[in-house]
């Protein structure tokens, strides 16, 4: 009998540490994902250092794809854990996107400087098949739209480039992994512009409209640039130094028309 008040008090304290008695027979239909966006990113490393920075660097990301033949999806950290992948950044007027989105990092060198210019490493064909089964899987079970999968450069065009030039968005958006504006209406467009070019508001205005974080001073100024150029990199690789053209401005046309 002496160890009665024991026994109870090692009950007393198991029920404390299962947590509360919880009624979970009235549950609320008003919810979605926390799980908003995912941000596609190159490493510019080799799989050797993405795997040893993504796992005990800095920085991390959800999935990394590697660059071995089979393109291997790696799964580093679990989706309903905060991934530091996207930095100071911005879409659709929400910040800090960590929070809010899944980050596929894929090995990649992104690019080398040479005397005749600056050349873009591709991605394999393995790599981009695994990327679309990637996504198709994550859209999917997280409920995102497909128009919320971005690149990094398009949520801090300030300050980064990846997934660069050569990142298949056209392709993605053909499996239905995002937007791609209809050829036969920018050339339509692109037509009435090329008569007389909308001005730095206008073009502030649309970037923002699409999602881009782009001042609104009415002005050509060094960030607007930077903004469109990011815009172009993935709308119109061939051409994105930033300069606007009437090219550009039926595109983002085109682009929130559609929306």
């Amino acid at each position: 009998m002496k160890f009665l008040p024991l026994v109870v008090s090692l009950l007393v304290l198991a029920g404390c540490a299962s947590g509360p008695r919880l009624d979970t027979s009235h549950p609320s239909v008003n919810h979605d994902s926390r799980v908003q966006f995912v941000v596609v990113h190159y490493t510019s490393a080799s799989l050797e250092r993405s795997l040893s920075l993504l796992t005990h660097g800095e920085v991390s990301a959800h999935y990394l794809i590697g660059d071995d033949k089979d393109a291997t999806i790696y799964k580093l950290v679990d989706e309903n854990r905060r991934a530091w992948h996207a930095g100071e950044s911005e879409w659709q007027g929400r910040t800090w996107l960590n929070s809010s989105s899944i980050g596929i990092e894929i090995v990649n060198p992104g690019y080398v400087d040479t005397p005749t210019g600056r050349l873009w490493y591709p991605y394999s064909e393995a790599q981009v098949q695994a990327l679309i089964a990637l996504l198709k899987d994550i859209t999917r079970r997280n409920e995102i739209n497909p128009a919320n999968i971005i690149g990094h450069s398009d949520i801090a065009p300030n300050r980064k480039l990846d997934p660069g030039p050569l990142f298949p968005w056209k392709r993605l958006a053909q499996a239905g992994l995002g937007v791609w504006p209809d050829e036969r209406a920018v050339a339509l467009q692109q037509a009435a512009y090329a008569a007389q070019l909308p001005s730095a508001s206008w073009f502030q205005a649309e970037l923002a409209r699409l999602g881009y974080p782009t001042p609104r001073t009415g002005e050509w100024d060094v960030a607007t640039h930077q903004v469109l150029a990011a815009f172009q990199m993935r709308y119109r690789p061939t051409r994105f130094d930033g300069a606007p053209d009437a090219q550009s401005a039926a595109i983002l046309r085109v682009l929130n028309q559609t929306k």
